[in-house]
């Protein structure tokens, strides 16, 4: 079996169509194309089905993953290991995170870490949206539930709280409710229901059972601004919101508590570019801890 074989193997079935996997890899589609045809010659079994959409895996080929996945851990770990790289860290590391977490907390932080590592190149993408470490849309997530499948590493983050604001404009014209029946009276700033990326986010029923958003953001920091420009209560990052002298916190309820966690394939464990990074947001994590609550 040709190991270059199953590597485009791995990158089709990630991209769910051969054409993606081609632009991935630069290569032109009918080389991934034979060489997808000759691994399932050499296994004697067909591993995709082509469809009109793209690629989806067979019954033989999802069992295929899992081995062909095995394979590349191992072939990560020897070349970490022949290659003896002493102390240098390079390569791309990209991180997806939350926007919130992300944006205001994350970003304002890596340019120490690229200071450190001269040839490390940092991607961070914080969109609202979730990442498919085994698709390698990201190398490490930072996710707010623990992932339950998958060969994945997962550590527990930090607790962060989340709690009602309004400015400090909004709270002198329309003053402040004192208990969650009050907020109806109220413009609420929210987000978008349906958009939401996991059911742990869809948290306004806990400050109140009528929570109703005239204005929904779909994104923590749309939100937080839109707060900040008055136009209404929002439920906000405790962390993000502390940030601005111009939001108060409104005592109609009491914070809720989510968690970060830091998640990244088992495959890639070895790589020290994936342990410097995983490290650095560890370490700044544990200095900032007080901040989350």
């Amino acid at each position: 079996m040709n190991w270059d074989d199953v590597r485009i193997f791995l990158a089709v079935a990630r991209a769910g169509q051969i054409l993606g996997a081609a632009r991935r890899l630069s290569l032109n589609h009918a080389t991934v194309s034979r060489r997808v045809a000759a691994l399932e010659d050499a296994l004697k079994t067909k591993l995709f089905r082509r469809l009109t959409t793209g690629s989806e895996l067979t019954a033989a080929g999802e069992r295929f993953l899992g081995v062909a996945e095995r394979m590349e851990a191992d072939m990560i770990a020897a070349r970490a290991e022949i290659a003896d790289e002493g102390d240098d860290v390079s390569g791309t590391v990209r991180i997806g995170a939350p926007d919130g977490f992300g944006v205001a907390w994350l970003a304002p932080r890596l340019g120490r870490l690229t200071e450190q590592h001269r040839d490390l190149s940092i991607q961070l993408v914080p969109v609202p949206r979730s990442f498919s470490l085994s698709r390698r849309e990201a190398d490490i997530a930072i996710t707010v539930e623990r992932p339950a499948e998958g060969r994945l590493v997962a550590a527990k983050l930090v607790d962060y709280s989340l709690g009602l604001f309004a400015s400090k404009a909004y709270s002198k014209k329309h003053g402040l409710p004192k208990t969650p029946g009050d907020l109806a009276a109220h413009g609420l700033v929210g987000y978008v229901p349906d958009l939401v990326m996991s059911p742990s986010l869809d948290y306004a029923a806990e400050f109140s059972p009528d929570f109703r958003a005239r204005f929904a953001v779909s994104s923590a920091l749309g939100q937080v601004a839109a707060v900040r420009s008055g136009a209404g209560i929002g439920i906000l990052h405790s962390f993000i919101a502390r940030a601005h002298a111009d939001l108060v916190p409104v005592p109609a309820a009491k914070p809720i508590r989510r968690a970060y966690w830091l998640v990244y394939h088992e495959s890639v464990r070895p790589l020290r570019r994936i342990q410097a990074v995983v490290a650095f947001i560890t370490e700044e994590v544990e200095r900032d801890r007080a901040s989350f609550i």
